[in-house]
């Protein structure tokens, strides 16, 4: 028989303790350290929450099979000022939701099965702390309770939304980028409190589907750890299509017979605002809180992420961390290269693969798309680095003009001495695809020059704005 710790020769009773030769907390990226490599060992996996981790169930994901949903309705509204008359008629909220989801939970449950009952490993389902030298408590779902030790840990236990004193103490209802793309109908007005990734994507996808969205943000700027020309035109196309509230802090909020109403406090003074949704998307922390780290003899940073050495060893003998509950960037690129470097080390310690560095890219699907990788200009200034910069508007490339494209740009950043880019910033249709030859060329240390004239570049194609921005650098 199998039952929630996975096969009949893993269970047994409260209480027991189990050895095996590695145990894995968390079911995102860790879920591809079972390689080949552990055939015919001891692997227990270990997830207190929905098998597949944030990236499959609440993440990249779904969320941008949403943002493909409301490119749809995007491009039907705009279509006018091409000559094409086309309307937006409805959106089919469940649908949409149903489609994706009825998709991806199967996947989900797939691989929780898969772990219970396939080959290789033992699967504990409940949240995992430890009790000592990697030895792990898991309180069971079911209201039971194992103990287990292993020769080798691996923590990937990820990350979950932040929530503001303000906003959990006030009572109010709201919801969390773990539950506003499950709700069963589309609000009249949605309130976002959260300036960064996850409001703006959240944001476009709602307003894209008729929702009228007001975006609530303490900084300046919204995205505001980009490069600043780039968040300040990203900042500037958002109050065109949203209600947004920049310099702004909740101060209290409060139950409405429909929804909710925010008290909020600016430069100029208070202010009220009232919506029937609320999404708080305030930020990310690591999942690290309840996991007995001194127990463990882990060391985390200030910020609560598992401290890692340059191979993904944490501080504790035998026990190693990647992705959210450990990198500086929670990308699921970066958890997944983190998990093949450590899939190698834990088998190879004579051959240690070190964890990818920089440069570290990264996308915002919201409207318009932004894409980054590398320093900031604003970096640069602070780290004293000669630097020269160069911004190439779409528009001014033959499928810019076929677009019509008056508010799209590339700007690039190098090192003048070396010819080398520093930083590559792009915002616009599909700046995430358009990026992807400047990261290779920062990755292999191609000059600018090399990487302008020394291919080919298909004319009239949307990347000549690369190749224009990357002429444009005076290198």
């Amino acid at each position: 028989m199998s039952d929630q710790t996975g096969h009949t020769e893993q269970t047994g009773q409260s209480g027991q303790t189990d050895h095996f030769d590695l145990a894995i907390i968390g079911t995102g990226s860790g879920n591809s350290l079972v390689t080949p490599d552990f055939e015919g060992k001891r692997v227990a996996v270990i997830e207190g929450g929905t098998f597949g981790g944030t990236c499959l169930n609440v993440g990249c994901i779904p969320t941008k099979m949403f943002v493909y949903a409301a490119e749809v309705a995007a491009s039907a509204r705009d279509a006018a000022r091409f000559g094409v008359d086309a309307t937006v008629h409805g959106v089919r909220w469940a649908d949409v939701r149903n489609r994706i989801f009825q998709r991806i939970d199967p996947i989900a449950e797939g691989g929780k099965r898969y772990r219970i009952e396939g080959p290789g490993t033992t699967a504990f389902l409940g949240h995992a702390r430890f009790t000592g030298d990697r030895r792990l408590t898991v309180e069971l779902a079911d209201g039971g309770e194992r103990t287990l030790t292993a020769d080798q840990v691996v923590i990937a236990a990820g990350a979950h939304p932040v929530v503001p004193d303000v906003v959990r103490e006030s009572g109010v209802p709201f919801h969390t980028s773990d539950t506003i793309m499950r709700i069963d109908d589309l609000p009249e007005h949605l309130v976002i409190v959260g300036g960064g990734y996850i409001g703006v994507e959240m944001a476009h996808v709602f307003a894209s589907f008729g929702v009228r969205v007001s975006v609530v943000a303490r900084g300046p700027l919204l995205v505001r750890h980009l490069d600043e020309e780039i968040a300040a035109r990203f900042t500037a196309l958002a109050r065109e299509q949203w209600d947004v509230r920049t310099g702004t802090t909740v101060t209290a909020l409060e139950r409405t017979g429909e929804g909710v109403r925010l008290h909020l406090e600016d430069e100029t003074g208070s202010s009220v605002l009232e919506g029937d949704l609320l999404l708080v998307a305030t930020g990310r922390e690591p999942n690290t809180a309840d996991l007995g780290v001194e127990a463990g003899g882990i060391r985390l940073h200030d910020d609560g992420r598992v401290a890692v050495d340059e191979v993904g060893r944490t501080s504790a003998p035998g026990v190693w961390a990647l992705g959210d509950v450990s990198s500086p960037h929670q990308l699921k690129h970066v958890a997944n290269a983190e998990a093949r470097a450590i899939a190698h080390n834990l088998v190879h310690p004579d051959d240690l693969h070190p964890l990818p560095t920089e440069p570290v890219p990264a996308g915002i699907f919201s409207h318009p798309q932004i894409a980054t990788v590398g320093l900031t200009e604003e970096e640069c200034v602070e780290r004293g680095l000669a630097h020269v910069s160069f911004v190439q508007s779409y528009g001014d490339t033959a499928y810019g003009w076929a677009m019509e494209d008056t508010t799209s740009v590339c700007k690039l950043i190098a090192d003048p001495a070396t010819g080398l880019l520093l930083g590559a910033h792009l915002m616009g249709p599909h700046a995430t695809t358009l990026i992807q030859p400047l990261i290779q060329a920062m990755s292999f240390g191609q000059t600018v020059r090399d990487v302008a004239r020394g291919q080919y570049w298909i004319h009239p194609a949307l990347a000549e704005v690369v190749e224009n921005a990357l002429l444009g650098l005076a290198v």
